[in-house]
């Protein structure tokens, strides 16, 4: 009921400010990482440009900025209703990079990632992207309706079943639980039936259950993380640690905040583990303040708002849902990350889009930006088709 074929947003368009604000907010990510990594020893009366290429975190994050580029480019080279022919494809290879993945060595006891000399490269979160497309194909597969039957709701819980019982068995928590988000927002928005709605959290509940049951009696690190929010006053040293230390790290940064290249910070100090990579809004709260933070928020604001009012005026409906799961995968990870940040929500290891440290991450986030742009460049081609269709 919200598409409208007059509205300037429902013509073909590149929609610059889309793009716009997503590169503003990688680059806020390059700032955020370089004063992470500062050295106060070597001083501060430099060029910017000098202190990030002598961080050496922030100078190979700019370069993931400049790669992203390129792969931006080369998703709006094909058009997405060919992307969704090749969902089969890409969604094999997504199932064997995360079966492989299970093979290599943990790092920080997760089976998660490739190790390719120095670098490493994570195939989940290629699977958000991978999951978006195949989900958003299988829930457009029937006009009058996006699961007719049974059979085909085995079917479709099944395409995100083997790719999520993998997440799982690596173990990767966090991102499972944007899985499952991805998941449910694109029933939603697809039409899903309340019936089946209920169904599957039924068969969600009886899955998990016994799960937590067995995580609890065991005092397992990884639950025992999960609820420390919870009370975090419980274990100071422990399970807690990082997000006392970051609430405090946050805290003490006011409402301007402590300066970037201020000397004896908390966050110059390492005083939160990781504060570059899961943690970096801490570096935020802290060095710009509330005021730095709130600009954050408002560019994160008006990205997802940007995405929303997109699939609004797009009339395809697998179009319409790459941009719902694209905008679903970025909303859940800017709530779940700041929210264990400030302590109400759990540790996830989830990083913060665009933000964070981490090449695989901005890449596929920027890969998902690149995607719904490409709704955007030809969606009205494919509308006229499926009106055609209808009549």
């Amino acid at each position: 009921m919200f598409f409208s074929e007059n509205h300037r947003l429902a013509k073909p368009h590149f929609d610059w400010p889309l793009l716009i604000a997503s590169y503003m907010l990688a680059l806020y990510g390059v700032l955020a990482i370089t004063i992470a990594n500062f050295d106060p020893t070597l001083g501060s009366d430099r060029s910017l440009q000098d202190l990030v290429m002598d961080a050496n975190n922030g100078r190979l994050q700019l370069m993931f900025v400049v790669i992203s580029m390129v792969v931006v480019a080369l998703m709006m080279t094909i058009k997405y209703d060919i992307i969704g022919r090749l969902w089969p494809v890409i969604y094999v290879v997504d199932v064997l990079l995360l079966g492989l993945v299970l093979t290599t060595a943990q790092i920080n006891g997760v089976n998660a990632w490739f190790q390719f000399l120095d670098r490493t490269f994570q195939p989940s979160e290629l699977a958000k992207i991978a999951l978006i497309i195949t989900l958003s194909k299988a829930l457009t597969r029937y006009p009058d309706k996006p699961i007719p039957n049974f059979r085909y709701f085995i079917y479709v819980c099944i395409h995100f079943g083997i790719p999520a019982l993998l997440i799982a068995a690596q173990p990767d928590i966090g991102t499972l639980m944007v899985f499952c988000v991805i998941f449910v927002a694109l029933l939603f928005a697809s039409g899903f039936e309340l019936r089946w709605m209920f169904l599957l959290g039924g068969l969600a509940v009886a899955a998990v259950t016994p799960v937590i049951f067995y995580l609890a009696s065991t005092n397992n690190f990884r639950w025992l993380r999960l609820v420390a929010f919870i009370n975090p006053e419980a274990d100071p040293t422990g399970s807690s640690y990082q997000i006392i230390n970051s609430k405090i790290t946050i805290g003490s940064g006011g409402l301007y905040g402590k300066g970037a290249w201020a000397e004896g910070t908390l966050t110059h100090l390492n005083y939160v583990p990781e504060n570059h990579t899961d943690f970096i809004f801490s570096v935020v709260g802290e060095t710009l303040g509330f005021v730095g933070s709130l600009v954050l928020l408002a560019l994160y604001a008006f990205v997802i708002y940007r995405m929303l009012l997109l699939s609004f005026h797009t009339n395809d409906k697998f179009g319409r849902l790459i941009i719902i799961g694209v905008m679903a995968m970025l909303l859940f990870h800017v709530y779940e990350n700041i929210g264990m940040c400030i302590g109400v929500m759990p540790i996830t290891g989830i990083p913060l889009p665009f933000i964070s440290y981490g090449g695989t991450n901005l890449v596929v986030n920027m890969a998902g930006i690149g995607l719904v742009l490409n709704v955007t460049q030809y969606k009205t081609s494919l509308d006229l088709k499926v009106k055609q269709t209808a009549k």
